[in-house]
């Protein structure tokens, strides 16, 4: 079995690109016994700077910044993470410059996979999954770990003991294949307020757009069922997901976050998937990418009975009435992709 003396993830700054490479990086610790150092934050640039760095990557001619360097030049038998594009040619850099490795969690664009040691993509990627150096996960890997949620639910709700359901309603916001607007939330989750012996925990994403958190503030603002809600507008430095999943007995996510649905299986419950709006996109569908290609995903995760899709009129009621939607099973794509680093 390989062996680390240390990891270090490449952050651009994205949350939740950070906490997939947390997610691995944190597995790959655990199994090995190597430290996690302090995240490394690439520098902001425009996308034209961008594009030119990445292509210095590729012909290993990266000039890296002299204090980025200074961290790491010492360092030995140590594994380099990022996730996505921005991240990339900074990550093969530093590996390709000091002798160590180096792994990419996504496809970036420019670069590819093949650059890297170690490259762990999603099967809705749609990539070549028989390659040496690819490690295909269902879903998006990430930072959540069991044994810590339930502490973190005590710290941020106190100890819940409550004879209600808690319902942790994540709610994720616009992309290139998907729109929650402020109409389309009054209309969808308006109906939510019906189920008076729930107990709501809410929040929204740093996607989901400040008019639209408006109107989930005036849906839920003066509901006696609501025990929390934070809007990301308000908020977006704040993380609340691992403590409402350490304290909810059901999880309601809308399609568009496939990080946040699979954080949720990965906690512990079986989800109740809210559809949303679409952009249109055909040709990207007819391909196979675009809003389809996520369908496929969430098919298979409901096959494993990791997911129930409720639909475009949601029945939220026949989700709700189990007095729980905890499962057991131990979905961890996190800990697959670093013991398949580690092998």
């Amino acid at each position: 079995m390989r062996k680390f003396d240390h990891v270090v993830i490449l952050s651009d700054g994205i949350r939740g690109h950070f906490h997939q490479s947390l997610g691995i990086a944190r597995c790959v610790c655990k199994i090995s016994g190597a430290k996690l150092e302090d995240e490394i934050i690439i520098p902001k640039l425009s996308s034209i700077k961008r594009f030119f760095v990445k292509l210095a990557a590729k012909k290993n001619s990266l000039n890296l910044d002299d204090e980025i360097f200074a961290r790491v030049r010492d360092f030995k038998n140590t594994l380099f993470i990022s996730t996505g594009s921005s991240a990339a040619p900074y990550n093969l850099a530093l590996a390709r410059t000091t002798g160590n490795s180096c792994a990419v969690v996504m496809t970036p664009s420019i670069l590819g996979t093949e650059p890297f040691d170690f490259a762990i993509v999603p099967e809705h990627d749609k990539h070549d999954s028989k390659a040496r150096n690819i490690f295909v996960t269902l879903g998006a890997p990430n930072h959540i770990d069991i044994q810590d949620l339930h502490e973190q639910a005590v710290v941020k709700f106190g100890n819940i003991k409550r004879n209600r359901k808690v319902v942790a309603l994540l709610i994720g916001g616009n992309d290139a294949n998907y729109g929650i607007s402020p109409e389309f939330a009054a209309k969808i989750f308006t109906k939510l307020r019906e189920f008076r012996d729930c107990e709501f925990l809410i929040t929204t994403s740093r996607r989901t757009g400040e008019a639209t958190d408006k109107s989930v503030k005036n849906i839920f603002g003066n509901c006696d069922n609501v025990a929390y809600m934070l809007l990301a507008s308000e908020k977006p430095d704040e993380n609340p997901v691992p403590a409402m999943l350490g304290a909810a007995s059901h999880v309601l996510v809308t399609e568009d976050s496939v990080s946040m649905v699979s954080e949720s299986i990965t906690a512990g419950f079986k989800v109740g998937l809210i559809r949303v709006e679409r952009k249109t996109g055909f040709l990207k569908n007819a391909l196979g990418f675009g809003a389809k290609r996520f369908d496929e995903l969430f098919a298979k995760f409901s096959e494993m009975n990791l997911l129930e899709d409720l639909g475009e009129e949601p029945d939220f009621g026949k989700f709700l009435s189990a007095a729980s939607q905890k499962h057991d099973s131990d979905f961890n794509e996190a800990m697959r992709a670093a013991k398949w680093i580690l092998e």
